[in-house]
């Protein structure tokens, strides 16, 4: 198969086109304000450096921060409906309780806690309550809200109320965005609630990302499939992340550290990815990034995804240096205007790019306007750049032993020689599109998490069950069904519950469908 694959991050669009595993060609272009034109160019360019005709492109798959970033800016979301389906009981703790105060009132348009949800063995707590449903729909449609995220509890044990709920909002708000929580998010009532609340009001930005993205394939001549990377480095269809755009909030850090592994044949090592505005280091286990144990705080909003267990700070190309008696690097960075603010390309900022040309890494620019930066100076500041990596890496690593290190990203011409800590410090052939690679290779996976009661059952028959159902949303996803396999499975036994209750988890992995 012939992919592109495109990583869209704050400062840099990178694009590569792969055959196969064999990469044809790599491009790097600035990030847009509206983001689409920009992978536009990166796609165009790409295919006129390999010398291939957009007609035989078989995929093309793109990691984005679009949604990241609306979500920490606050910016394009929707109001949206929240129903949850509990007991008296659980209604002590209202939706977005833990929203940070900035966030809250631009999503929250209004919440109906009304009777419903099962136990974790699948009893009911309460019977469904179609007539507050009902009710609150009138009143949301009546308010123009046009997003609903629908959460019971322990949807994820038995998912029929949301279901049936789903259906009522649908039958009183024809054409409203429905979000049910037990395709979103693991088990824990609140962080899932909030995931489903995100994804709900990212729906009209998801829509209308992935219509743009469509419509600019469509005039390159572009006909074929697009997918979007998830959290977990593996690929959704495009229709799947209309729905389900919350799905691609963590997928910059983990093409990234996918893209490294396969330019490398490393399965276990570290990975800094240097961009142009933040440095990200996380760890490569078997191929795929590490995990977190807890969940991801997404514009300090609790949820329970799985993302990689990546320190991100402000380290990249754009840095801006700051002279003085404690001369500083960073945090902040010109981003996106790094080529017209850099004093190397005739701008008026000093930043670690023009550090990196004055001290003869990386050949960018007009050197002779760096010609008072003293290489004295320029010594001191790339070996505070180098600690300040080398202090996170030290707090990253499972254990003191050194162990080999992958830079990836345009920023790493910052680094030169071994880094403390590394047997080896590798930059790869392509290292400053390791992020677009990474999403070009990218496989498609279905993921459920799941608490069982294995009265009346075995244990392989629940445990074939819910491997039963990440199959099928894998196939859902993309995958094709004859090459999904289990990747990981987790059982967790419950003993402060009754009915010898298990946590399940299962995750496999398929190849994309030709």
């Amino acid at each position: 198969m012939l992919r592109i694959g495109v990583d869209v991050g704050g400062t840099n669009t990178d694009a590569a086109l792969l055959r196969g595993t064999e990469v044809l060609a790599t491009v790097k272009s600035s990030t847009t304000a509206d983001v689409t034109s920009g992978v536009a160019a990166a796609i165009r360019t790409v295919l006129a450096e390999a010398g291939v005709a957009a007609g035989s492109v078989d995929a093309v798959m793109i990691g984005t921060t679009h949604f990241l970033n609306a979500v920490v800016e606050g910016r394009h979301l929707e109001k949206v409906g929240i129903l949850r389906l509990c007991g008296a009981s659980t209604r002590s703790l209202p939706p977005m309780i833990d929203w940070p105060e900035t966030l809250r009132p631009i999503v929250d348009g209004g919440a109906a806690l009304v009777g419903g949800g099962v136990n974790y063995d699948g009893s009911e707590i309460a019977p469904l309550d179609g007539d507050a449903i009902r009710t609150a729909c009138r009143d949301w449609h009546a308010r123009g809200i046009s997003a609903v995220a629908i959460c019971s509890v322990f949807a994820l044990v038995d998912p029929r109320m949301e279901n049936e709920a789903a259906e009522i909002v649908a039958d009183e708000m024809p054409g409203v965005a429905i979000s049910l929580s037990h395709r979103i998010g693991r088990t824990g009532l609140l962080p899932r609630e909030s995931a489903t609340i995100l994804n709900a009001s990212l729906h009209t930005l998801g829509r209308e990302t992935v219509g743009a993205f469509r419509s600019a394939f469509s005039a390159l001549g572009l006909d074929c499939p697009l997918y979007l990377t998830q959290n977990d480095g593996t690929l959704m269809a495009a229709e799947f992340a209309e729905r389900y755009p919350v799905f691609t909030i963590a997928s910059g850090p983990t093409n990234s550290m996918r893209g490294a592994a396969f330019l490398t044949g490393l399965s276990d090592a570290a990975v800094i990815d240097i961009g142009g505005t933040t440095t990200d280091i996380g760890m490569l286990v078997a191929g795929f990034p590490r995990t977190r144990s807890e969940g991801a705080m997404i514009g300090g909003v609790p949820t329970n995804f799985r993302v990689p267990d990546v320190y991100s700070f402000g380290l990249g190309g754009g840095s801006i240096v700051r002279p003085g008696d404690r001369p500083t690097v960073g945090p902040d960075s010109v981003g996106f205007r790094l080529p017209e603010k850099a004093l190397c390309f005739g701008g008026d900022t000093l930043t670690a790019t023009d550090i990196a040309v004055a001290a003869g890494l990386v050949d960018l620019g007009d050197r002779s306007r760096l010609s008072h930066i003293t290489p004295e100076f320029a010594r001191k500041m790339l070996a505070q750049m180098k600690a300040s990596i080398e202090t996170v890496l030290d707090r990253m690593k499972p254990s003191a032993e050194p162990i080999p290190a992958i830079l990836v990203g345009g920023g790493s011409v910052l680094v030169d020689g071994l880094l403390e800590g590394t047997t080896v410090s590798l930059k790869p052939e392509h290292f400053g599109s390791a992020n677009a690679i990474g999403a070009a290779i990218a496989q498609v996976s279905g993921e459920v998490d799941s608490v069982v009661s294995l009265e009346g059952t075995t244990r392989e028959i629940a445990l074939e069950s819910v491997v039963a159902e990440a199959r099928a949303r894998a196939v859902e996803a993309g995958a094709a069904a004859e090459t999904v396999t289990l990747a990981e499975i987790e059982e967790t036994p419950l003993a402060y519950l009754p009915g010898n209750a298990v946590r399940v988890a299962a995750k496999v992995i398929g190849e994309l469908r030709a």
